[in-house]
């Protein structure tokens, strides 16, 4: 039987929600109140946050010093507001593509590495010591879809209830509108996201 209070864990892939929202609304840098956006997914489930663990990847000062600027003043504001902060190198490489016109541009691309492995044993970890009934991932991230089935196996070994879901932005204009594999999808529409905006800029602190 699933529990009266649902205890949950909020597990945010930091650039893939800021994509999916780019994506979805337009948004050109990541404006979110994740705490706000948190509890507005789960209160409209009747879930009960336990904690938030946000992971990003944030670039070397030397290779983008604005955007980690940026990461450092919002993460830090996210930290004193009791979300748990996990980051890993943002590296940029050289990357070549073709333009509609048919012109050859090349920009630098930012990559980062481990963070899905990193909420991958998060999420399995705490499921095995009883942490969370619900486990709330904002992400699209399909390398996450054995995450899922682990989970689930996990359920079966301990006989108890536990949900996986996944959250993502979502609108008319996406290319992808699916959650991921194995899990329940929940379309944070614009008018939820909106209403989780964060007022400050980190933007233009990032430019003192």
């Amino acid at each position: 039987m699933d529990p009266v209070i649902k205890r949950t864990i909020v597990f945010v892939d930091g650039q893939s929600l800021f994509h999916a929202a780019k994506d979805a609304f337009g948004y050109p840098y990541p404006n979110f109140d994740i705490k706000l956006l948190s509890d507005k997914i789960c209160s409209a489930q009747y879930w009960s946050i336990r904690e938030i663990r946000f992971y990003t990847g944030i670039p070397d000062l030397r290779d983008n010093a604005f955007w980690r600027i940026f990461w450092n003043n919002k993460l830090t504001s996210m930290g004193q507001g009791g979300v748990t902060i996990y980051t890993r190198p943002l590296r940029y490489r050289n990357e070549t593509i073709t333009l509609p016109n048919g012109q050859i541009h090349t920009t630098l691309v930012g990559q980062e590495k481990g963070i899905d492995i990193r909420i991958a044993l998060d999420v399995i970890r705490l499921a095995h010591e009883k942490q969370y009934d619900v486990c709330l991932i904002l992400s699209q991230d399909q390398d996450l879809s054995e995450v899922a089935d682990e989970v689930k196996r996990i359920s079966i070994e301990q006989r108890r209830w536990i949900k996986i879901a996944s959250a993502f932005p979502d609108s008319p204009t996406c290319d992808n509108h699916r959650g991921i594999n194995g899990s329940d999808w929940i379309k944070i529409d614009k008018a939820t996201y909106d209403s989780c905006i964060d007022p400050n800029d980190y933007r233009n602190k990032a430019t003192l």
